[in-house]
């Protein structure tokens, strides 16, 4: 990817179809420095790129754990319900695994309110959607 700047690639528009091209052919390394960036673009799932930047996050779950942990630390209970949902379906991670633990056993308000604890509850009994 020549000089480019990879902080450029972070979408600029709800559409920003140009730049998600780009990413799918980046390493992790290429684009660890702006996942919590991308992160941000699955508050809401119905945005155009969102389901292209979670495809593309999808694979590093595991590896981003620590960003993603800091989002269901946060009181948006559908930013969470959009993580559980796209990101740690199939993880393995013993950090993300606790986590969605607590958010099925012990949720909180928005949690409740928008069904995260219910995902949570799912994937720990393993049915995949």
């Amino acid at each position: 990817m020549y000089d480019m700047d990879v902080k450029d690639l972070i979408p600029k528009h709800k559409d920003d179809q140009k730049v998600i091209a780009r990413l799918k052919r980046l390493s992790f390394e290429q684009i660890k420095p702006i996942v919590p960036e991308l992160l941000e673009w699955l508050q809401d799932m119905n945005w155009p790129i969102a389901r292209s930047v979670a495809d593309i996050l999808e694979p590093f779950a595991d590896r981003i754990a620590p960003e993603i942990i800091k989002i269901f630390k946060t009181n948006d209970g559908v930013w969470k319900m959009w993580v559980l949902r796209n990101l740690t379906r199939h993880t393995e991670s013993t950090l993300l695994l606790s986590e969605i633990e607590r958010i099925a056993k012990f949720p909180t308000r928005d949690e409740i309110e928008e069904e995260a604890n219910l995902e949570a509850i799912a994937i720990l009994n393993g049915e995949c959607k």
